[in-house]
């Protein structure tokens, strides 16, 4: 086969891998976790769009994966977009609610001036209690926290809707900041996220 041809075959090939699968495909896996390319949060269909593991030394904590309504490649961009949102965790190792509550509260206070902090007291300690409710996180255990619009932040685990719902589009900026804000929880996993290049 001359040179030529074989450059076309690889072409087609690449072409062939590049944009014919990925239409068949409806879940992406990460880490042996399965995430389907789509969620429906209230009356949105929402595209997933990006995913990665959160690392904590060497440790696997946890794979999360962000659905919005359109693909977003800047937190500027995510924040600012309307409509609904998603940010899905699903635990790789066990861990304690205060564990995980910590982690959150330090990711709000790392992402937010004292300004914004003191705006937003009440729905962080709504926040903060949510946590109470699940006492341990198993490997396998999915948390979700939705923003839907006209009705607030939802939060479930296991598909079962867990504390208050939270009716501030500012604070639920201030969450997804947790993994995409200045300082997040991890700078790899908030390029996963993004889906940056």
């Amino acid at each position: 086969m001359s040179k030529l041809c074989r450059l076309g075959a690889a072409c087609g090939l690449v072409f062939f891998t590049g944009s014919a699968l990925p239409a068949f495909a409806d879940t992406v896996t990460i880490s042996g976790v399965k995430l389907e390319d789509t969620a429906q949060v209230g009356n949105q269909t929402l595209k997933l769009n990006g995913a990665g593991v959160r690392y904590k030394v060497i440790f696997k904590v946890y794979v999360a994966a962000l659905y919005l309504p359109e693909a977003k490649s800047t937190t500027q961009d995510v924040l600012a977009l309307p409509g609904a949102k998603r940010v899905t965790l699903v635990m790789l190792r066990e861990l304690s609610n205060d564990d995980l509550g910590q982690r959150f509260m330090d990711g709000l206070r790392n992402n937010l001036d004292i300004d914004e902090r003191g705006k937003l007291i009440k729905p962080m300690i709504t926040f903060g209690q949510m946590f109470s409710l699940v006492p341990v996180l198993k490997k396998g255990d999915v948390l979700t926290f939705d923003w839907i619009p006209g009705t607030g932040i939802v939060c479930q685990f296991n598909g079962q809707k867990i504390g208050e719902t939270i009716n501030d589009p500012t604070f639920y900026n201030a969450v997804l900041k947790i993994w995409l804000g200045k300082h997040p929880a991890d700078d790899a996993l908030k390029d996963k996220m993004l889906n940056a290049k």
